[in-house]
Order: structure tokens, then C-alpha cells, then sequence
């Protein structure tokens, strides 16, 4: 199973260090092919007060130092089709923002990198809709078809992150992962499938107490991966704190999803 799991967004070298040495158990686990998120810039924050990051240049070279000492895999988000060759020196997985999962130049570019991209539903998409997005990255591949074996073999990923439900809320609907799963491996994010955008006063707001409710659920549906930002103390954290898993609850979530996937199988 994968599993991409880290903060939210780089903090500091400290914040970022500590959280990937709590970590250490589940990249290890044979089982799972483990990949470190952490963004370098938030650039869709709900107010311009919000904490944004350190930036490309900045963000890049720590999560680099992290990947060094660690030996992890990377993943991060990319906002500007120039970032993409930048952020392809040191990702292994390019992700495109679920607000910009339409927008064709910066799927395209970072479809040209060997990097895998991982493409999050739009909360507002319908899912059998994102077959578009998948065609083109698969395309800029040299592929044909949007299909899962294809999107596999050429590093493209889909991921669920709950759809808009009335104002400041989310839900998800887990058909979107069957129907997805027809056209490329699916993700599913639990942790921001619990925010409630907007929902905290000029900063989303959220509820991480229904994550492991969810991703079990997802889990049951058949999935490939979990996305599950984590933080060693949420409530101090400077983006996502209220949707985000506690670091020593990761293990525990991460085992019992195993064991759902073992039993369906």
C-alpha cells in the first residue's frame, strides 16, 4: 500500500526533521511504499495572513536534506507550471492542488518530468470527469487511453479529498473511488476529507476525529494509498491542524487499513 504522510507544510528544518523520525516505522514496513509530504508554499490560503511556507527555493533544499538523511521518498505540491523542472530535482511525486486539477499547461509540465504526478480531485469535480485530467498527463506520456493499468504504468495518480457540501463543509462520496479507479491509481486523503474550508474564521477549520472513520471505509472500497498529514502536535500547527492525525496515532491507522486490504484481498 502506499502511503504518503508528513505536515502540511515546512514549518521549519526542526518541525520537518522531527516529524520524519516519527515516521521511521511505517517507511520502514515491507508492506508499504512509503513517500514524505510537506509543501513548501500553501498559495491558496483562505486570508493573506495565513502561514504560507518557506518557498521553492528554500522548501526544496530541506526537503532534500530530508530525503538524504532519511532516504525517503518525496512528494510536494506544485502551484506555477516554471516550478515544475525545479521541483523534479528533488520529488518523486509532483502533486497538483485539487483547486487547479483542470488547469492543462501545469498538469503538461509536470506530465515532461520523470517525477509521478498525483492529481487531486477538485472538491467542486465530478469524479468520472477527472478522466480528462488523467488523458492529459497520459497523453503528454506518450500514452493513449485513461485507463488504470496505463495511468499506472506511465506515474499517474488520482486522489480523493471529499466533495463541496453546502458552505464549509466536505463529504465524500465513495463511489468517486470506484469510478476513479477505472482511470488511474486513487489515493485517498483522509485528512483533508475532514476539513471544513473556511470553517474557522479566515482559516479552514476541521474535525481529524472522523479520519480513521473514513479512511477504514475508503480502505473497505479498495484503494491504493492513504494520504494522512500528520503533525506531532496539531494544535500548534501552522496550516491543517484541526484535520490533521497526531504522529503517535499514524501507526495504528496505517496497520489497521493493512489489515482491510489483506481481508478483501
Amino acid at each position: 500500500m502506499i502511503v504518503l504522510s508528513g505536515p502540511c507544510v515546512i514549518e521549519s528544518r526542526e518541525q520537518l526533521s522531527r516529524i520524519a523520525e516519527s515516521l521511521k516505522t511505517i517507511a520502514e514496513d515491507k508492506r508499504i511504499d512509503f513517500y514524505f509530504k510537506a509543501s513548501f508554499d500553501k498559495a491558496n490560503r483562505t486570508s493573506l495572513e495565513g502561514f504560507r511556507g518557506p518557498g521553492l527555493e528554500e522548501g526544496l533544499l530541506m526537503l532534500d536534506n530530508i530525503k538524504k538523511e532519511f532516504g525517503y521518498k518525496i512528494i510536494t505540491d506544485i502551484h506555477e507550471s516554471y516550478q515544475a523542472k525545479a521541483i523534479a530535482e528533488v520529488a518523486d511525486v509532483i502533486q497538483i492542488p485539487a483547486f487547479l486539477c483542470r488547469q492543462t499547461d501545469l498538469i503538461v509540465e509536470v506530465a515532461k518530468t520523470k517525477s509521478i504526478i498525483n492529481i487531486k480531485k477538485g472538491q467542486f469535480m465530478n469524479p468520472k470527469d477527472m478522466q480528462y485530467s488523467v488523458l492529459k498527463a497520459i497523453k503528454t506520456r506518450g500514452g493513449k487511453e485513461a485507463k488504470y493499468e496505463e495511468s499506472k504504468k506511465l506515474g499517474i495518480w488520482l486522489t480523493e479529498r471529499g466533495s463541496t457540501f453546502g458552505y464549509g463543509n466536505l463529504v465524500v462520496d465513495m463511489r468517486s473511488l470506484v469510478i476513479m479507479r477505472e482511470f488511474a491509481p486513487v489515493i485517498f486523503d483522509a485528512t483533508h476529507s475532514v476539513q471544513m474550508p473556511g470553517g474557522a474564521g479566515g482559516k479552514s477549520g476541521g474535525d481529524s476525529s472522523f479520519v480513521p472513520y473514513l479512511a477504514r471505509a475508503a480502505a473497505s472500497v479498495g484503494i491504493d494509498g492513504l494520504f494522512a498529514e500528520t503533525h506531532f502536535d496539531p494544535s500548534i500547527a501552522l496550516s491543517d491542524g484541526p484535520n490533521m492525525v497526531k504522529t503517535d496515532n499514524m501507526p495504528a491507522l496505517v496497520e489497521s487499513l493493512l489489515k482491510i486490504k489483506e481481508c478483501i484481498a
